[in-house]
């Protein structure tokens, strides 16, 4: 059997790595938070010290199958957090994450704590740092439709087209209507979360109510 000591040190590693993972995840407001990471790692971390005391207790040489059985079970649970919303897919991220905190409770769990740490490491870098790089190719847009209301679409139209070609951002189904005393302008286009982020800065502003929902791409 391993010393207390040692499974203590390497659920607390795979707590660690759990936790700091969770951080990132819960700063961005994902659903798979810090608790969740730590559960994660640190019940995959304890089913493989356990997976291995056990085949050493009964001398079962078949110690991988209770590890095994983690991978299926965790794709269950990540399965759950993937979505259909508004014509997009979302979760898809997060699920990811949850099967790579797996594997890095695994690697504490056996004792591989600098590989552990490594794999957690990268991971945090793949989803704090590669976001800026997915922005800046313009790599992950979102089909979205914006909403524009104020007193005078004669002002508001130019200054939409011009911030629009200002982001190199196509427009379509661009609509114009009047409801009583308000103008609303209604068009569609894709846009990257931080393209979101400057049309909501540039067009908020006392008068201008501005709409932006993910919305389903019409096929022709």
């Amino acid at each position: 059997m391993l010393p207390l000591t040692t499974v203590v040190s390497r659920l607390l590693w795979a707590a660690v790595l759990g936790a700091a993972i969770g951080v990132e995840r819960s700063i961005r407001k994902r659903p798979a938070g810090m608790r969740t990471s730590v559960c994660v790692c640190l019940g995959a971390a304890l089913f493989t010290i356990i997976s291995a005391e056990y085949a050493k207790l009964t001398g079962d040489t078949g110690t991988t199958r209770i590890a095994s059985n983690i991978v299926q079970g965790i794709g269950f649970l990540g399965a759950g957090v993937i979505l259909r919303e508004r014509g997009s897919v979302v979760g898809l991220t997060t699920a990811a994450t949850i099967f790579a905190e797996a594997a890095i409770g695994m690697g504490a769990g056996a004792g591989f704590f600098r590989t552990s740490g490594v794999a957690a490491a990268l991971i945090l870098v793949a989803l704090s740092g590669l976001i800026y790089v997915e922005d800046a190719l313009k790599l992950k847009c979102r089909y979205m439709l914006f909403r524009l209301t104020s007193d005078n679409a004669m002002d508001s139209v130019p200054e939409v087209h011009r911030i629009f070609k200002d982001l190199n951002i196509k427009l379509d189904n661009f609509q114009v209507s009047a409801t009583g005393e308000k103008h609303t302008i209604q068009f569609d286009a894709d846009v990257t979360h931080h393209q979101q982020e400057k049309v909501l800065s540039a067009m908020t502003r006392p008068g201008i109510s501005l709409e932006m929902l993910p919305v389903e791409r019409q096929h022709e």
